[in-house]
């Protein structure tokens, strides 16, 4: 199976212009359209309306997770509302199988990785966000637990190694992802990790049990080739 990835398209009609062209040719290079988060800028119910009605051109099966930009309007729930209306598989600790691929996602959060991983430890305040990372691994758990497939892909907006945060500035890499998601991830097994919201971050990653992990933000791709909108990986 031929997955194309991208992320970050932060939806507005001019922005859509620029990568129109190169979207419409995914359906003769990919089995499987998948968009790791941040579809919308505001997270308005209007960018998406305005978002689907150029994405069901597109006529492959799409998977999504939410990402952070999705959430800036409190109309998520209603977001994803529309997004299931319209055929897209929307995966918020939920899993979707495909022929013989299994996808798995939710949005995750941030918090570090490795040592610098915020533990819960102190104010009630830091226990309370510590306690969105650990329920975001518990969601990505339950959608892993969920896939009966040979293959397993799993759809992030936020990073889940230090790797391909690589390249933004050392003071915001807590806030690019946390490492309590490859955990789950490692415990349960996939084949391929792609995930977007470090727009300067690096492409390609590994985690300690050496699962390729892939930064797809569309920011990132167009540095490499202006006239990027997605990446292709074949399964």
């Amino acid at each position: 199976m031929k997955i194309a990835a991208t992320a970050d398209l932060h939806f507005t009609p001019q922005a859509y212009l620029n990568i129109e062209s190169s979207l419409s040719k995914v359906r003769d290079e990919a089995d499987v359209l998948v968009i790791a988060g941040d579809l919308t800028n505001y997270g308005t119910k209007e960018e998406m309306e305005s978002l689907l009605s150029a994405l069901l051109r597109i006529r492959i099966p799409i998977v999504t997770v939410l990402g952070n930009h999705d959430f800036e309007s409190g109309q998520q729930h209603d977001l994803i509302k529309m997004m299931s209306s319209a055929g897209i598989h929307v995966l918020d600790g939920t899993g979707y199988e495909h022929g013989d691929v299994g996808f798995a996602g939710t949005k995750g959060f941030i918090g570090g990785f490795g040592r610098g991983t915020l533990t819960a430890f102190g104010e009630p305040e830091i226990k309370a966000f510590v306690k969105v990372a650990i329920d975001e691994g518990v969601k990505l758990e339950r959608a892993m637990a969920q896939l009966r497939t040979r293959k397993r892909v799993v759809v992030l907006h936020y990073a889940p190694i230090r790797d391909t945060a690589m390249g933004e500035f050392p003071e915001i890499f807590c806030y690019l992802g946390t490492s309590r998601l490859i955990e789950v991830i490692e415990r349960h097994g996939a084949d391929l990790v792609v995930h977007g919201h470090a727009h300067h971050g690096s492409l390609d990653g590994k985690s300690t049990a050496g699962i390729p992990v892939h930064n797809v933000a569309l920011p990132l791709l167009q540095a490499q080739s202006p006239s990027a909108a997605y990446r292709v990986f074949n399964l």
